[in-house]
């Protein structure tokens, strides 16, 4: 069973919906046929990368309110983040692009670490601030999770990965995404936001059973017809 999940790593929500899916995966009973993969979504690709700012004036400008209100509704963040298990530290966090961050994770995905990219770069830029557009931070978290050292340097280097990048953002345009995590279910069901592990399993069970072959019984009711039953009974 096919998961796609359109994520950019500077969404705080996309970290919290990774972990609530994750939740649900461990409860379903099939987890070991679900493939997974992950798709470039940048929330903002204007983003410039400052080392300067602080999160809390960066959103209270592009949302037009005040400090405080920006606090609190990081506090609000860090909070959800906490349900599950995650620690989020904005105090920290740097204001960075996220573009080589994909082509990073569109190097990995070749190489079947896509999903240890994801973590690694959450975890980066959420919890220990770092600047998730520096290439040396990117190609320090690559080698981290097993990525050749020179290889991912040249690839940073370069343009490698930007039509995969780019292609990940019309396909997500085209199904009609708007926002982040984005989930979708066998090319059929869509799930949107970080909603509760329990709508997560239930669409991975609903999703399940219609992938199965239907078996229809046929039985003439003959006396050739008898079977053994599984508690060893013959009738």
């Amino acid at each position: 069973m096919k998961i796609d999940i359109w994520s950019d790593v500077r969404c705080p929500f996309c970290y919290i919906g990774k972990r609530k899916f994750e939740n649900a995966l461990e409860k379903f009973a099939h987890k070991d046929k679900v493939e997974i993969e992950w798709h470039s979504f940048e929330l903002d690709p204007t983003v410039v990368t400052d080392t300067d700012k602080n999160v809390y004036d960066y959103l209270a400008e592009i949302k037009g309110q005040s400090r405080e209100w920006s606090v609190k509704m990081h506090e609000h963040v860090t909070k959800s983040a906490a349900e599950v298990g995650l620690h989020y530290d904005f105090d920290k966090a740097i204001i960075a692009n996220s573009f080589d961050a994909h082509r990073l994770i569109q190097f990995a995905k070749t190489k079947g670490l896509g999903d240890e990219s994801e973590e690694v770069l959450f975890k980066a830029y959420f919890t220990e601030g770092k600047n998730i557009a520096d290439h040396a931070v990117l190609i320090a978290l690559g080698e981290s999770i097993g990525l050749d050292k020179q290889e991912t340097a040249e690839v940073l280097a370069g343009t490698a990965f930007t039509k995969e990048v780019k292609a990940d953002g019309q396909v997500a345009q085209r199904i009609g995404v708007n926002g982040v995590p984005f989930f979708v279910i066998e090319n059929k069901y869509g799930i949107s936001g970080a909603q509760p592990s329990e709508l997560f399993l239930e669409a991975l069970e609903t999703s399940w059973k219609e992938t199965q072959p239907a078996i229809e019984i046929i039985s003439n009711n003959n006396s050739e017809g008898t079977v053994c039953s599984a508690d060893g009974e013959c009738i």
